[in-house]
């Protein structure tokens, strides 16, 4: 009780004046000098700035990159499989041993993926939104060594084992890094801050689909050095991460060191304490909810605690419908299918792989673009437009692909709805569900929150993989209509549940969504700011 009503005084003075007061005097001045020439208030800081390009080339791009490039190298890897399986067992693979081998080189990048989202959570509260960041940056550059070594090695065991680790790499950022930039931002700027991991995973791939040219790296004997070449950004951009400023609400709200949090934050806003007054505010919130819930004998936010918590029930099915959704609209299978249809539509080998690296600069492009959308038209009706445009063009894909050889000219239909799909998936499926839960769940519960919602990720991918080749020989092109069907079903459910986040705090979204399915979230009783 002292202690909570210690803490009430501290924001019965203005401008939390204790917490000012207790600031050495060098740290004070300094962040007054800061201010000359900083950015308007709620603004782009120089940290801000910063924490986003050493998260999104650093940490974002490198999952983009490992998931686009291992296409390329495909035929050289399997003969590279075919040997060290010779070399160290004397056994040589028929076709159907080595696809499956194969198949386990590429999968395990899911299961890592899947293993790095369980571990996100822990890691998050336990060592801090940064310093979970720095660890995930040095796990990816241990498997970009893994795979320099394995041709030496001849060790496709190797090979694997730098494939898990990547993907354990990034499982932990789609995890742990929205949620980082989502805390570090003023609320104006969440939804740009958001944008910018599903933004570095687009650039990735594009990067990957590039590199794997055979100009660059796509020669015989460089496949080592096109799988580590994203370490190259990873190491350059490590240094700046420890100069970043930790998340002030993990520091203020999860471990309650307000003095330090007030200091990162006026470091990460490049502004006075003194002026800071709204953010405190919000923070003080924050607080006043966690102490509320510890009042009722709550314990710490596990994984496990979040599911059974009937309070936050509809926002994980929200979160977790998103994110596996974002992965069973059938994105890898069109980009999958998008090779056959440039070359039917007459392009030669090279052209079907530069129209293919088009898809994914379109993707790139409208992420960029959802900088300036998000804020403008929030989150609601970029979502429910992008997923009722995804089931309309992956109807129509079936129709075009099923009718390829059949009718003249639709191949360039064809071409045209693959076009269309990527860049109707970019304006809302793809980057919106990587950092909604950070909107959507308040502090506490949020790396839990972020974690499941990275684990359905992942899962929907490993799913797609796994089926997709099963109903691409069963029923061919119609499986773009399974796609559709599950795409359909995202939009109703999404449609009569998900409340729009802009202008409201994640305590608000909380609050209408707390009754589960007989929750009215779309009858908001808060306006927008």
């Amino acid at each position: 009780m002292g202690e909570q009503a210690e803490r009430s005084a501290l924001f019965t003075e203005p401008v939390s004046s204790k917490l000012l007061r207790d600031l050495p005097e060098s740290i004070t001045n300094e962040h007054e000098q800061l201010t000359q020439g900083s950015s308007p208030r709620g603004g782009w800081s120089r940290y801000l700035v910063l924490a986003g390009a050493a998260t999104t080339l650093g940490c974002s791009l490198p999952v983009g990159y490992n998931i686009g490039v291992i296409n390329t190298p495909a035929k050289v890897l399997k003969h590279f499989v075919n040997g060290s399986v010779i070399a160290h067992y004397d056994i040589a693979l028929d076709d159907t041993w080595l696809s499956v081998l194969w198949s386990s080189v590429v999968s395990i990048f899911i299961v890592g993926g899947c293993t790095g989202s369980i571990l996100g959570a822990l890691l998050a509260d336990n060592l801090g939104r940064r310093k979970a960041t720095v660890l995930t940056s040095v796990i990816s550059v241990i498997g970009a060594v893994i795979f320099l070594v394995c041709q030496v090695a001849n060790s496709v065991e190797l090979l694997i084992l730098g494939r898990l680790i990547v993907g354990l790499s990034a499982g932990l950022t789609t995890s742990i890094v929205p949620m980082y930039l989502s805390e570090l931002a003023p609320p104006a700027l969440t939804g740009a801050m958001g944008v910018a991991c599903p933004m570095g995973v687009n650039v990735g791939v594009l990067v990957g689909q590039v590199m794997g040219l055979d100009f660059l790296l796509g020669g015989v004997d460089l496949w080592p050095y096109l799988l580590a070449a994203y370490a190259v950004l990873v190491i350059i951009c490590i240094p700046f991460l420890f100069i970043l400023p930790e998340s002030p609400k993990y520091l203020y709200v999860v471990k309650r060191e307000e003095e330090f949090a007030l200091q990162e934050l006026s470091r990460l806003r490049g502004m006075s304490p003194s002026i800071l007054t709204e953010d405190l505010e919000l923070l003080r919130e924050e607080v006043l909810a966690v102490e509320t819930a510890a009042l009722s004998g709550a314990q710490r936010w596990s994984m496990l605690r979040v599911l059974r918590d009937p309070r936050l029930r509809l926002l994980l099915l929200l979160t977790c419908t998103m994110q596996a959704g974002q992965q069973t609209s059938g994105i890898n299978a069109v980009f999958y299918y998008s090779d056959i249809i440039f070359t039917n539509a007459g392009l030669s080998r090279l052209g079907a792989q530069y129209a293919t690296i088009g898809c994914g600069a379109i993707n790139v492009c409208t992420a960029i673009l959802m900088v300036k959308l998000l804020p403008l038209w929030g989150r609601r009706p970029l979502l429910l437009s992008s997923i009722a445009a995804a089931t309309v063009l992956l109807f129509a894909l079936a129709v075009s692909v099923r009718f390829l050889d059949a009718v003249a000219g639709m191949p360039y239909v064809c071409m045209v709805t693959v076009f269309g799909y990527v860049l109707v998936y970019g304006f809302g499926l793809g980057p919106i569900p990587y950092f909604i839960a950070s909107e959507m769940f308040e502090v506490p519960p949020r790396p839990a929150g972020m974690a499941w919602g990275s684990l359905a990720n992942w899962g929907g991918n490993f799913m797609v993989g796994m089926s997709f080749p099963v109903l691409r020989d069963a029923i061919g092109a119609y499986s773009f209509l399974v796609f559709a069907a599950v795409t359909a079903a995202l939009f109703v459910f999404q449609r009569f549940y998900f409340p729009e986040t802009r202008g409201k705090t994640p305590q608000q979204i909380t609050q209408l969504c707390s009754r589960g399915f007989r929750s009215k979230p779309l009858a908001s009783q808060f306006s927008e700011v």
